[in-house]
């Protein structure tokens, strides 16, 4: 092959790298994390924002770390913990998910809670989060017909949270039209 037609296919080969470069930067994007109260296309509990007593917490990549107050070192980190269950959970036919969230303030607790996400024609939509303890042993979830059913180990009334969680709970959990997860009581 001679020294021409090995430049030729080089430059080519450079100017299709280039406009697949050119491409690649100006019609991908990167995706970016919802921001407090918009709805999910797609579902993804590593990178949403849960609302705690009120507060709004985005997760980045599973974890949100904000500052107890301005001049504090001391950091609350919210986190997405897993034991997550598909289902229908409000009867439309489409899947949703319930799972569980820990928050810590940086004292010896770590708060769990219930959260479920609910599949609408816009995406999905974060319900509450539901306090379920303080250093509790999650177990498993799981969703029954329309029910989210969370199982975990806490301590006998009375018992120091030093103790080792023994007692086995199940809680059972709607969602209302509203996207609130309310605790059945049986």
């Amino acid at each position: 092959m001679s020294k021409s037609k090995i430049l030729i296919i080089c430059i080519v080969t450079a100017a299709i790298l280039l406009g697949v470069f050119f491409f690649i930067g100006r019609y991908v994007k990167a995706p970016v994390p919802p921001q407090p109260g918009q709805l999910q296309t797609k579902f993804d509990p590593m990178n949403a924002t849960y609302v705690i007593d009120g507060k709004s917490y985005t997760l980045a990549n599973g974890v949100s770390q904000v500052p107890i107050a301005p001049d504090l070192a001391t950091k609350i980190t919210t986190r997405y913990f897993g034991d997550e269950s598909a289902g229908d959970l409000n009867g439309d036919g489409t899947q949703d998910y319930g799972f569980l969230i820990t928050q810590d303030g940086g004292g010896s607790g770590t708060f769990f809670y219930a959260v479920a996400a609910i599949k609408t024609n816009s995406g999905y939509k974060i319900t509450n989060a539901y306090f379920l303890g303080d250093r509790i042993a999650p177990q498993s979830t799981q969703i029954v017909g329309q029910e989210f059913v969370v199982n975990y180990a806490d301590r006998k009334p009375g018992e120091p949270m030093s103790a080792p969680p023994s007692v086995g709970v199940s809680k059972y959990f709607k969602v209302t039209p509203d996207f609130q997860l309310l605790e059945i009581t049986m």
